[in-house]
Formats: C-alpha cells, sequence, structure tokens
C-alpha cells in the first residue's frame, strides 16, 4: 500500500447516524472493556450512532470483549489478517456510516460530555471539518502522567490553526472527530508514515477546513509498553516518521510562512530528541541514546544542537 486509501462516500439510501465511533483494536483486551465501557456511558441508540469496533486480526480475546461489555449493542469487524495500524483506519473509515467519524483506540477513553461538546462544536458552522477537546495521557494502570495545556480558554474555532498544529503534534487521535466528508476529500492516512500518520492527518484537514477546540478535558490517551509509539520509541524511528510528516505536510502551508513554520517543528522535536538522548543516558542506554542524538541532529543540523548533543555523548549533561 503506497498511496492514501479513496474513502468513498456513504451509498446512497443508506441509514446514515450523526456519528460513527469506530474503535481500531489489536491486542489490546485488557483495556478494550474500559474503552466501550467509556462510550456506552455516553451513547445515543444506534439510529444516532454506530459503535463498531474493527478488530486488525488479535490474537487475544477482542471479540469476547465487545460481546460481553457490547451486548448486542457494539458492531464487530475481523480483518483477515494483520495488516497495520494505518491499512485498519482505512477499514475504520469506510466502514463509518455517520456523518462525523471518532477514532478511538482500542486502549484510550472518553469522558462523559465528549460527544455532545465535539457536537456542539460541528453544528456550529459547517465549514469545521473536525473538533478536538483537551486530553491527558495515562499509563497501563490508568494514573495521569501529563496533561494538555489548553489551546484557548473558551470552546471555539482555533485561531490560526493550520499554523498552530503544523508547528508540533498538538492531537492526540481519541481527542479529535472529522467529519466523514472531509476524510472522503482528502482520502485516509498516509501509510508512508508508520507513526506521525495522525499529525499528517490533522494538518492536511486544517489546511482545508476549519478547526473547532473545547477547553474541556474529555480524553484520555494511553501510553503503554506494547503499544505501536511505544515499538517505534527507542530506535527514534518514531522520530524519522515525524520528520517525515513534516516533509509531506510542509507544501500544504502557505508559501510565505512554510519555512518558518516547519523551521519551528524541526527545533521542537530536536528538543524533544535532545530529551529523550539524557533519559537514555541516564538508563545508560547507549544504542537508544546515539539514536536520539542523531535524529536531533537531523532535525535541526546546528552548532547549538551539535553542542548539547556532545555534552549529553560525553556524559555532561545528565
Amino acid at each position: 500500500m503506497t498511496t492514501r486509501a479513496i474513502i468513498e462516500p456513504v451509498p446512497e439510501g443508506t441509514e446514515r447516524p450523526r456519528w460513527s465511533v469506530m474503535i481500531p483494536a489489536y491486542n489490546c483486551a485488557a483495556f478494550l472493556g474500559e474503552t466501550l465501557r467509556s462510550v456506552l456511558a455516553q451513547a445515543p441508540g444506534p439510529e444516532r450512532m454506530q459503535i463498531e469496533v474493527v478488530d486488525d486480526a488479535s490474537t487475544d480475546h477482542v471479540k469476547t470483549v465487545v460481546e460481553d461489555v457490547g451486548k448486542g449493542r457494539v458492531d464487530y469487524f475481523r480483518q483477515e489478517r494483520n495488516v497495520g495500524q494505518v491499512a485498519n483506519f482505512a477499514t475504520c473509515l469506510q466502514q463509518s456510516r455517520g456523518e462525523i467519524v471518532h477514532l478511538l483506540h482500542g486502549d484510550d477513553t472518553v469522558f462523559p460530555g465528549f460527544y455532545d461538546a465535539l457536537d456542539q462544536g460541528f453544528g456550529s458552522d459547517p465549514g469545521i471539518g473536525a473538533a478536538f477537546c483537551r486530553w491527558q495521557t495515562i499509563d497501563e494502570r490508568g494514573k495521569v502522567t501529563a496533561v494538555a495545556e489548553a489551546e484557548r480558554e473558551t470552546a471555539g474555532p482555533l485561531h490560526d490553526a493550520l499554523a498552530r498544529l503544523a508547528s508540533e503534534q498538538r492531537i492526540v487521535t481519541p481527542s479529535i472527530a472529522v467529519r466523514r466528508s472531509a476524510y472522503e476529500r482528502l482520502g485516509g492516512f498516509d501509510p508512508r508514515l508508520d507513526c506521525a500518520e495522525d499529525w499528517e492527518m490533522w494538518v492536511r484537514i486544517a489546511a482545508r477546513f476549519r478547526v473547532w477546540y473545547e477547553p474541556r478535558l474529555l480524553a484520555s490517551y494511553r501510553q503503554h509498553s506494547s503499544s505501536t509509539t511505544a515499538a517505534h520509541f527507542r530506535d527514534a524511528s518514531e522520530l524519522r516518521h515525524t520528520l517525515s510528516a513534516i516533509r509531506l505536510f510542509k507544501p500544504l502551508l502557505p508559501r510565505e510562512r512554510a519555512q518558518d513554520i516547519t523551521r519551528s517543528a524541526r527545533r521542537a522535536y530536536a528538543r524533544t530528541a535532545l530529551g529523550n538522548a539524557r533519559e537514555f543516558a541516564r538508563k545508560h542506554d547507549a544504542a537508544a541514546m546515539r539514536a536520539h542524538l542523531a535524529m536531533a541532529l537531523r532535525f535541526q543540523p546546528s552548532a547549538p544542537t551539535l553542542r548539547d548533543a556532545l555534552r549529553i555523548l560525553l556524559g555532561l549533561d545528565r
């Protein structure tokens, strides 16, 4: 798969709910029940909300959890073979029937009021292509590890959304919903990115549509050792895809600002790479430290970055 999936319009005559909550799942049975309960606790009837788990050929008991927790309210679709995250996202989008699509990983959660709050954003203006809320990260045990800063104090359209979203990843997937018509126009997630495919998508959307922001904390993104992000972290492949995403979306930015915006993004992720390298140095993981130092220099090949990298490499900055 080398091109973005084409998301076909919903066939004429199909009954369309307002929402499609599409839950991509892979070996997440331990967390999926919590995910489903967080949706079901605020879900209207099936005429208003489609809820479907799209299982990427898991080897654990995802289907059993859907049956036990969903009790017939949650649909289940299983891939014939493991297709990977981006292709599974495409299946989620193609299976969706609603006007608004919420992709919710099978280990993430939303809080009461999420769907009502974002629905108000979409209802305020037909030009709103996506709406997102403030979010937090949690660990395997559900402990809060970080809370995103508020983008604005009150709910409303995000000012200068394209530049803000392109300067750094500010959205996690469970916190955002998108009009299906936007996906139909823009296509699916980019298969050239095993990580940062979500960031590139949000920037692509912001380049064509207005984006709404809800400052209430209404979504949780789970980080754990078996997640896709964690699998790409140690060897810095996550950051390599981040750099690729910046290159892919640069042509979407205003020509007169593109250089400044992408320079800001590269500077931000150079700092991230250096911070990661320091942590790996403290853990005496030399291979991971060097991988992240190399990425820092790829993001920002400057004298200050080189100086900081050398200090970490020589053990002078821990």
